[in-house]
């Protein structure tokens, strides 16, 4: 995973650019192929401005700089932060507004003037790039924001079976105990006769450790989702 944004084009780019076909031929040819397979700085930045480098997988850059239905991962928050979201094994983020602009609506008569008059097509600017997560949330994220084009890789992370309780502590997780099996210092659910989240007739939400709702349609994020 590409965790620093130092480079803004591919390593497997420039290696596919610096490659000499002279690895395949004698010893005796590949004097006369040496002077000739080298490309120049003229020929190599020529080539990089002719190939697209915003479809290459692996390619680091703004978002600003992609095309719309682009997947996606290592997305940053704020320009210059890191990496933050869609991380994990075999995750992925898909764009779903050109982050360049997108067409204004205009009544008919103005789109008739315009296709007569031949005037170029007229876009807004936003600041804002719409981008779907892998937890099918919608999220506005600044376009300035970096991103790495591609699907994370080890998809199958997720299908891999422990073989004993001992491995899940070797990878540091430690085990998990319901609230209602604590006591009440522990926990809200702790504390009563039998398996009762609460001593009252009526109940109580279910709780967080530290007495926040966790059902019932309580609402935990932003209201405005722009990271």
């Amino acid at each position: 995973m590409a965790l620093f944004r130092t480079r803004l084009a591919s390593s497997t780019l420039l290696r596919s650019i610096l490659h000499t076909p002279s690895r395949s031929l004698s010893s005796v040819a590949v004097e006369n192929v040496e002077s000739k397979a080298t490309p120049s700085w003229k020929s190599m930045m020529a080539q990089m401005l002719t190939q697209d480098i915003s479809s290459h997988v692996g390619s680091c850059m703004p978002l600003s700089n992609m095309r719309i239905g682009t997947i996606i991962h290592n997305i940053e928050i704020r320009p210059g932060q890191g990496g933050k979201l869609v991380r994990a094994a075999g995750t992925s983020a898909k764009i779903l507004t050109e982050p360049t602009g997108q067409p204004v609506n205009l009544p008919p008569l103005c789109n008739t003037i315009i296709v007569e008059m031949r005037i170029p097509p007229i876009y807004f600017c936003t600041r804002y790039c719409e981008i779907k997560l892998p937890s099918g949330v919608k999220k506005l994220i600044d376009k300035r924001c970096s991103a790495t084009i591609g699907t994370v890789s080890n998809p199958e992370h997720g299908t891999k079976k422990l073989r004993k309780a001992g491995q899940s502590r070797w990878l540091g997780r430690r085990p998990v105990v319901r609230g209602v099996a604590m006591n009440p210092v522990d926990h809200p659910h702790g504390g009563g006769e039998g398996r009762s989240k609460s001593s009252g007739s009526h109940g109580r939400v279910s709780l967080t450790p530290w007495g926040k709702p966790t059902k019932c349609g309580y609402k935990t994020a932003r209201l405005k989702k722009r990271m």
